[in-house]
């Protein structure tokens, strides 16, 4: 794999869990990384780790769901480095009930955060990136938007929704050199997850590791590397695909 040196990235969601392995995977392979989270505070951690490793970077803070604000952080971005080459839309939020107890705050807050940033991220880039015919697009969906799951109809729904998104995009723009692809996680050690367990409870968790052939759930590191694959110059005649990261727990 080559490096990504002289490449300009963003990662969004990237001050924790899959986004900050994401931006890390992408720095050490020389790419300049522009780090969005709406918590600064937390993303001040990813880039703090980028200046310590030499790396280059710059914070800009935005809530996703909102598309004036993209528009903003996209500005900001060609303002600083004259391109957009790779976007990384990781950022995410689950609000998990059953159906019949789910409020709509939930369902709209989920989705706004999950879809409606996919759609509001790719389309201010595609615009920086049809006029210089290169990009590379990675959506980060999940297992539950293959196969569903249990009190995740909002979460579900978003991340199904994520790959509809991904192939129909990626058919719009291939002829301009950009490639749009999926990474599906199942379950991954991250602050999301934290306390799952204590949610649905200890049957619930042996089922769901039960579930998994490999035994175990991902690291954010392994979840990165796949995204990583979808973003180098050298992967440009794949695009619409899902790429699943889930231990064999989804097959065919």
């Amino acid at each position: 794999m080559s490096n990504l040196e002289g490449s300009v990235a963003l990662v969004t969601g990237s001050g924790q869990g899959i986004g900050c392995a994401v931006v890390q995977a992408l720095v050490l392979q020389k790419a300049i990384v522009c780090i969005n989270d709406r918590d600064q505070e937390r993303a001040q951690g990813t880039v703090d780790w980028v200046n310590e490793v030499g790396g280059e970077c710059l914070s800009v803070p935005a809530d996703v769901s909102d598309c004036d604000a993209v528009q903003e952080m996209f500005q900001k971005v060609v303002d600083a480095y004259g391109k957009i080459d790779i976007l990384v839309n990781n950022a995410g939020v689950t609000r998990d009930n059953l159906l019949m107890r789910m409020s709509e705050e939930e369902w709209d807050l989920v989705m706004a955060v999950n879809l409606k940033s996919v759609f509001n991220c790719c389309k201010a880039a595609v615009r920086h990136m049809m006029r210089k015919r290169y990009g590379r697009i990675v959506n980060m969906s999940s297992v539950s938007g293959i196969a569903g799951q249990v009190g995740q109809v909002n979460y579900s729904a978003s991340k199904a929704g994520i790959i509809g998104f991904t192939k129909a995009l990626a058919r719009e723009v291939a002829s301009r050199n950009i490639t749009v692809n999926a990474v599906a996680p199942s379950f991954v050690q991250t602050p999301m997850t934290d306390g799952l367990a204590d949610r649905v409870g200890a049957e619930a968790m042996k089922q769901l590791n039960a579930a998994i052939p490999m035994g175990r759930w991902a690291t954010p590191e392994e979840v990165a590397h796949a995204v990583l694959f979808f973003c180098t110059p050298e992967v440009g005649y794949i695009t619409g695909q899902v790429l699943s990261v889930d231990g064999g727990m989804v097959m065919g």
